[in-house]
């Protein structure tokens, strides 16, 4: 199984840098992100050695400077911030969220309660509540939905994070349906793609293999979702930063590894992992396809170096 796809837009992240040759910006001025661009250690690293200077918040970057958004999009609140210490904004966030930030803007405003199904404290969860504050409560669970309080029960819609594990969000709306039978939803399908993609892929593999081995970081929730999609079907699941965490033990009596990525894992990793496994014996790789990937986002101007 592949991982994610190559070049400058994996996972439909623009990723800052591309086109500029080793440094971040011809400009030559510190770049600055907000969090971390993606949720992937390795290319974290890559950006720092490069020059980005990752910060929590704003106000640790100086009055002028350029700072990046996170793939994980920001609050209203947040943008009003860099505005008002003049700062020079480079939106790298996904479009599948600005997508859902639409959406929340647009229910809220036509007078529903917007439940968005999420992880509670997770940037893309509380970057989409700043669109609505007053307006929206956060599932996270079937449990939690016997809780939610809402002024209207016939005027409820729902959203959801992108990087949801699919099976489990269905089971939350089916509950909310229950609960809130003219709940409203998106157009369409707020799971991103990439994520929905690898979780059909994983499920259809993972009984055959002994193994699955999963290339993502630990804070990355589309990863988790990997994993825990595995061992759902009763296959032995770990999520590996790169090669140098396998455990040979894991792999010693395997004769079927399957072998996934998070959304946002370069591509790299994935070559890195299969070459480790060769070194330990003989391979044969075979590569399940599920669908074509062939979306391309346009990147912000801003990174668009000559």
């Amino acid at each position: 199984m592949g991982g994610a796809a190559p070049g400058c837009f994996g996972g439909g992240v623009a990723r800052p840098g591309c086109g500029a040759a080793g440094g971040l910006a011809p400009r030559g001025a510190p770049v600055y992100v907000r969090k971390q661009i993606v949720h992937n250690a390795h290319v974290v690293r890559d950006l720092e050695r490069r020059g980005a200077l990752f910060v929590e918040e704003l106000d640790e970057v100086p009055p002028g400077s350029l700072v990046v958004f996170s793939a994980h999009g920001v609050s209203p609140q947040v943008r009003a911030q860099a505005r008002q210490r003049g700062l020079e904004v480079v939106d790298a966030t996904c479009p599948l969220v600005t997508k859902v930030h639409a959406e929340a803007r647009r229910f809220a405003a036509r007078g529903d309660t917007v439940v968005l199904i999420g992880h509670v404290g997770h940037e893309e969860v509380e970057g989409t509540l700043g669109e609505a504050p007053g307006h929206m409560v956060v599932v996270q669970s079937v449990a939690d939905v016997a809780t939610v309080d809402v002024a209207d029960p016939g005027r409820v819609s729902y959203l959801t994070q992108t990087t949801l594990a699919v099976q489990e969000t269905a089971e939350i709306v089916e509950a909310l349906t229950r609960r809130f039978p003219h709940i409203r939803a998106p157009g369409s399908q707020d799971i991103c793609y990439a994520t929905t993609n690898r979780q059909r892929a994983v499920e259809q593999i993972a009984e055959a293999a002994d193994v699955l081995l999963v290339v993502g970081s630990a804070n990355s929730s589309n990863s988790v979702r990997l994993v825990e999609a595995g061992e759902r079907r009763g296959t032995e699941a770990h999520l590996i930063e790169d090669a140098t965490a396998i455990e040979p033990a894991w792999i010693a009596d395997a004769e079927v590894i399957a072998l996934t990525a998070g959304a946002s894992a370069p591509g790299s990793l994935v070559d890195e992992v299969i070459a480790e496994l060769r070194s330990l014996g003989p391979v044969t790789v075979v590569e399940h396809v599920v669908t074509v990937e062939d979306v391309h986002f346009t990147p912000p101007a801003a990174t668009r170096f000559r």
